[in-house]
């Protein structure tokens, strides 16, 4: 058995129950906390992002393509979405679902008020198991055979304001020239807490209500949008469809439209680095100091081993790994600690949030194994480094004052 690791593990022993042994529990539960604190951020910003991410994927899809126009206006410039791409998907294999879809300006006027809207119209083609966990009352739109689905589904914002339910009708002015209105049964009630740009103005019904009323054929659309297998490869997708497609066709990232929200989520990925760094900081700086008691405490034992001839740096190794053993114990309690808070809130997500400020109602846990990991192994690295700084001062002392140090 190495010289310096025995004589850790026996002085570790003996040292329980003294003055060493607060030492060391204060180190552990510095340690413990430190990486429970990193664990929660982490897997707190994780579900943060993933959750708000596929609330607008689920809603917008990955990539739009529309037809290239200098107007701002809402509604998409018409064309004949069965291009070959929307006709033969599975030549870029990354693409999951295609989907066309058309936005048109209206009204909503109801006893009390009058809302300002926009229609968006789906087709049959319409994920719907994309949009399912938005759906929080009644059901999808039913296609009529011929014609058009006079069902829309609207939000829970817009719902409240014009004081509507599942199974209310509603009368929805469009503009145009002449203006047209239709009534309109409401089927189905969403809720993604997006109210910028989804739930205070978006209601969704029949892609061929708005091709009837623009006199435009069952083959024309005002967009595509594409669904993507894995959101990592968003980008290659993006470049691929950018490749193959006409000059007259513009195409979007979704993440660069609302791209206000994603900035926000870069932000918040920022700051939880910045925490994990003041962590470190934290714990390197009580780890020092622990280590520094431990060999002022040893002093004498540390002159009587170099007097009978040890190098400095068994010595030192002593030390190294006494705290190794520390830096064992500390991950281990703040993996249980950070995973069973993660867990419970998980479970029984305790924790509430305000929905219209942070777009979800309770605190999401994001399931990253690996970032669990590296947070396990980034600490025990960095710490067991720095481990190597206040045993330095072994060197320094001088074996026979150390023998006679009391």
């Amino acid at each position: 058995m190495d010289l310096s690791y025995f004589l850790a593990k026996r002085i570790s022993t003996e040292q329980k129950g003294g003055f060493a042994s607060s030492i060391h529990t204060i180190a552990i539960v510095t340690l413990s906390i430190g990486l429970a604190a990193s664990i929660v951020s982490f897997l707190i910003m994780e579900g943060f992002q993933a959750t708000v991410k596929d609330r607008i994927y689920s809603f917008s899809a990955n990539i739009l393509i529309t037809r290239l126009s200098l107007s701002n206006s809402m509604e998409e410039q018409p064309f004949d979405f069965k291009i070959d791409l929307y006709k033969h998907p599975d030549q870029i294999n990354q693409i999951k679902h295609i989907q066309e879809f058309s936005h048109k300006a209206g009204l909503i006027k109801s006893e009390d008020d009058v809302l300002g809207i926009v229609f968006k119209g789906v087709g049959r083609t319409f994920d719907q198991s994309a949009f399912k966990s938005n759906l929080v009352e009644g059901s999808f739109i039913h296609f009529a055979d011929s014609g058009y689905s006079r069902d829309v589904i609207v939000s829970r914002v817009i719902a409240d304001k014009i004081k509507a339910s599942v199974g209310y009708e509603i009368t929805v002015h469009f503009f145009q020239d002449p203006p047209r209105f239709r009534r309109l049964n409401i089927s189905g009630i969403y809720e993604t807490n997006l109210s910028d740009y989804f739930d205070g103005k978006v209601i969704i019904g029949d892609l061929s209500l708005i091709q009837r009323l623009n006199n435009w054929p069952d083959s024309v659309a005002g967009g595509l949008e594409v669904f993507v297998k894995d959101i990592n490869q968003v980008e290659e997708t993006y470049q691929q469809i950018g490749e193959s497609m006409d000059y007259d066709l513009f195409i979007e990232k979704v993440s660069e439209k609302y791209i206000q929200v994603f900035e926000w989520l870069g932000l918040v990925g920022r700051q939880v680095r910045i925490l994990l760094v003041v962590i470190l900081i934290v714990v390197c700086v009580n780890m020092i100091s622990v280590v520094l008691i431990l060999v002022m405490e040893r002093t004498q034992m540390i002159g009587l081993l170099k007097a009978m001839g040890a190098q400095d740096k068994v010595v030192r190794r002593i030390f190294v790994f006494q705290g190794i053993r520390l830096i064992g114990r500390g991950l281990l309690w703040g993996n249980v600690i950070g995973l069973g808070l993660c867990y419970l809130q998980h479970q029984f997500k305790f924790i509430k949030l305000n929905p219209h400020d942070y777009y979800m109602s309770y605190v999401p846990i994001g399931w990253d194994w690996p970032v669990v990991i590296f947070l396990n192994v980034l600490i025990f690295v960095v710490v067991t480094l720095v481990l190597l700084l206040p045993t330095a001062i072994v060197s320094r002392i001088n074996p026979i004052k150390a023998i006679r140090f009391d």
